[in-house]
């Protein structure tokens, strides 16, 4: 913050000094703008520089830095992260990083300082593939994870309590144990956008034409997103999905009330 006494510079001043320059944007165009644009970062880094993108962008985009970089002598490493707001919070987010390995290792030490687990998962593109193959998980489980609210919710079970007892199980999971509590309290605040979801799922969609796959369950949850954001819900968190499966079948799981302070 400017206020706290740091110093705000232009982009572009930035990349000239940097030895290493980290981004994390909204939209694979923004990278596009930021890095290849007429005024990208990347004609502005000096040669040995290395740029990590921490945005979870496309594949195909991620080769095109690369070959920019290479041309300038600029190392570029794709590395977009998950573990939501807590892991950024707890400096606990894992990278998945494409690129080459002798910049992986340079910056490495630094990743390390903000990130529960860093690794290369080979050559550019392959990050961005892994993160990929990370919402494909999310978004099935978090489809599971809504459907065994309703259920429970119908049969009469206390949702908490069976949190509790499943989550030691299989069927545990990041999502129940910590999007869950958020769900029964009908938290829907953002600890990661409806949104960018959306973005993420399209971007899976697309890798998967090209690669002549079908991925039913991935389509299934980026219609079920594709309804929230229709209904004014980009803004909200990933958990909020457990609405559409509320409306699907008329119900509303009561808000889970904190119990009252004992005096």
């Amino acid at each position: 913050m400017v206020a706290d006494g740091a110093e705000y510079m232009q982009i572009d001043a930035i990349a000239k000094q940097a030895d290493y320059l980290f981004i994390m944007l909204g939209y694979p165009h923004d990278v596009q703008e930021v890095v290849l644009g007429d005024n990208g970062v990347i004609q502005h880094m000096k040669p040995g520089s290395i740029l990590v993108d921490h945005t979870t962008s496309s594949p195909g985009l991620a080769e095109k830095i690369h070959a920019a970089g290479k041309e300038r002598g600029v190392g570029c490493i794709d590395a977009p992260v998950s573990g939501g707001d807590i892991g950024a919070k707890n400096g606990q987010v894992v990278a998945m990083c494409g690129g080459d390995q002798d910049d992986f290792d340079k910056v490495f030490p630094l990743m390390e300082t903000y990130s529960k687990t860093a690794k290369l998962m080979g050559s550019t593109g392959k990050g961005q593939h892994t993160k990929a193959v990370n919402q494909i998980m999310i978004a099935t489980t978090m489809i599971g994870l809504s459907e065994a609210f309703v259920y429970s919710h119908k049969a009469g079970l206390d949702i908490e309590a069976m949190m509790d007892l499943l989550s030691g199980g299989a069927a545990g999971s990041f999502s129940l144990s910590k999007l869950g509590p958020r769900m029964l309290k009908r938290d829907f605040d953002p600890g990661f956008y409806v949104e960018h979801f959306c973005k993420d799922l399209g971007i899976v969609m697309d890798e998967a034409k090209d690669m002549n796959l079908s991925l039913p369950g991935a389509a299934m949850g980026a219609q079920f997103y594709r309804s929230l954001m229709a209904h004014g819900g980009g803004r909200d968190g990933t958990q909020s999905i457990l609405k559409v499966f509320e409306n699907l079948n008329n119900v509303e799981i009561p808000a889970k009330q904190p119990e009252d302070k004992k005096e």
